[in-house]
């Protein structure tokens, strides 16, 4: 009778481990802050054989990756990555936004306190983001035993990623010169987190993310997490969302070509191919899933367009709207009726016009007839009326998926492509982002290692599409107010 039982129990133990959800190890997100599309064939001939071209070389690259949605901005686009969705459902409307009569960071929470510091760059959370993200999902999906992490220099691209329910975010704070958290989700470092700062202290008061040793810090921090967490080592599918944010930062200062947008490209290629090599040796190949994106492009320096003959410039927007003010107080009799401006947004003061006993829409059309007249603008936008507008149709789908009627202003302003929202001088090496246009829109999307196909596409895709296909791969719901669509070519599990 006891070898019966026993015989049973062996019999059950191993039917219930042949019938457990194949997932891999862990899933690693890796956003490259400002990272064109192109970048991965313009330096290809440059990288590694470890890095970047390991991705492309054996991984699969969706080549016609699209935002659909504007402003295409750093806090927006972490958020629609992972929640495969747009500011439209899950409310991230802008790095900064107007909110409650006031203009607000999108994860400043000042009910939190900083966590490995004394100053309030911890003072963050996810909180004004609506919507769940891939992580969130993975924990529901396993009762919470899954553990979800964010690591990057900036405080939004660690902690939009990771979700509502995150174990851990970690942002680098440039007065202590290390790594951060907030009481949102801890209330001391791990010993582990205390052990790295004291060794990867960098220069207090400077920004780490003008250097490519920002990137080699955030790839360390991503190393160490796994290694003291587990991550991928504890027989539950874990996962890591990293982000690198000097490619921003050195880009909007140098441009999108020269010595230190390449600098800073060797940087990640080289830092990616080491933690790759980590990955495998300690996860082994092919048992971890990884997707490399962005959160969105940028344009190329004005200067060296005009320098050949290709239309480009600045329109300014501060001096736009302080015309427009001039213009809407000599016809209703209000100051700065307009007193907020972000990516090509103009924000009205709708409580202002309310209190007058004005109506809004007249305020916004008697805008809009004013702004008109500027003449590097091809269109003036009611936001509230986009789906109205006589733009093309693709132009429309970004500018309503990316309207969140409470928190994303008025009047949209178009400008001529490759005109962008400030005015350069003759010595400006730069470059900005923020518009619906392919070089701010068309971003990297490659899957690779767990069950992920060799091979590429260039049917259109979009960035919210990456959070489905995630899912799908691990069998598990879509984000709450996800829209995006499984992207089937990748592997074998997405059909």
């Amino acid at each position: 009778m006891k070898k019966q039982l026993l015989s049973f129990v062996m019999l059950f133990v191993a039917l219930s481990a042949s019938a457990q959800i194949e997932r891999p190890k862990l899933v690693v997100g890796l956003v490259v802050d400002q990272m064109r599309w192109d970048y991965l064939y313009y330096y290809y001939d440059k990288y590694t054989t470890g890095g970047l071209r390991r991705l492309v070389d054996e991984g699969f690259n969706c080549e016609n990756n699209l935002i659909n949605y504007v402003p295409t901005v750093t806090g927006i686009g972490h958020a629609s990555i992972y929640t495969g969705s747009t500011p439209a459902l899950h409310g991230i409307a802008g790095n900064d936004f107007y909110m409650d009569g006031r203009f607000t960071y999108c994860c400043s929470d000042h009910t939190v306190k900083s966590v490995g510091s004394d100053t309030r760059a911890g003072e963050e959370s996810p909180r004004k983001m609506y919507a769940t993200t891939i992580g969130d999902m993975l924990h529901v999906a396993t009762d919470f035993r899954s553990k979800v992490i964010g690591v990057a220099m900036k405080d939004r691209a660690a902690i939009l990623p990771a979700g509502q329910s995150a174990d851990a975010a970690y942002w680098w704070d440039n007065k202590v010169g290390h790594f951060i958290t907030s009481t949102y989700y801890m209330d001391e470092l791990p010993d582990w987190v205390k052990t790295f700062n004291e060794k990867n202290t960098w220069n207090p008061g400077q920004d780490i993310k003008m250097s490519p040793d920002g990137v080699t810090k955030t790839f360390l921090m991503a190393e160490a997490a796994v290694e003291n967490e587990k991550l991928g080592q504890r027989g539950e599918t874990d996962m890591l969302c990293i982000s690198v944010s000097p490619t921003d930062a050195i880009g909007h200062s140098f441009g999108t070509r020269g010595t230190e947008n390449w600098a800073v490209y060797k940087q990640l290629d080289e830092d990616l191919a080491k933690f790759l090599k980590y990955l495998d040796r300690k996860l082994g190949r092919g048992q971890y899933l990884l997707f490399l994106t962005a959160d969105h492009g940028a344009a190329h320096n004005s200067t060296m367009l005009k320098e050949h003959n290709i239309p480009a410039g600045g329109w300014n927007m501060g001096e736009a709207r302080k015309a427009l003010n001039e213009h809407l107080k000599a016809k209703f009799g209000l100051d700065n009726m307009a007193p907020y401006q972000y990516s090509y947004k103009i924000f009205l003061d709708r409580l202002g016009i309310k209190a007058a006993g004005l109506k809004l829409q007249d305020v916004v059309d008697e805008a809009i007839e004013f702004l008109k007249q500027e003449k590097d603008l091809l269109y003036v936008i009611d936001l509230a009326h986009a789906g109205e507008a006589t733009v093309p149709a693709w132009l429309k789908e970004q500018l309503v998926n990316g309207w969140h009627s409470q928190r994303s202003g008025d009047i949209y302003c178009v400008t001529r492509s490759s005109y962008y929202d400030f005015k350069p001088g003759n010595d400006y090496r730069g470059t900005t982002h923020g518009a619906w246009n392919p070089y701010d829109s068309h971003i990297p999307c490659v899957f690779f290692g767990w069950k992920v196909r060799h091979g590429h596409s260039t049917r259109t895709t979009h960035m919210i599409d990456i959070a489905p296909t995630v899912c799908a791969m691990l069998r598990i719901q879509m984000p709450n107010s996800c829209i995006g669509t499984p992207i089937h070519e990748v592997s074998d599990m997405v059909q």
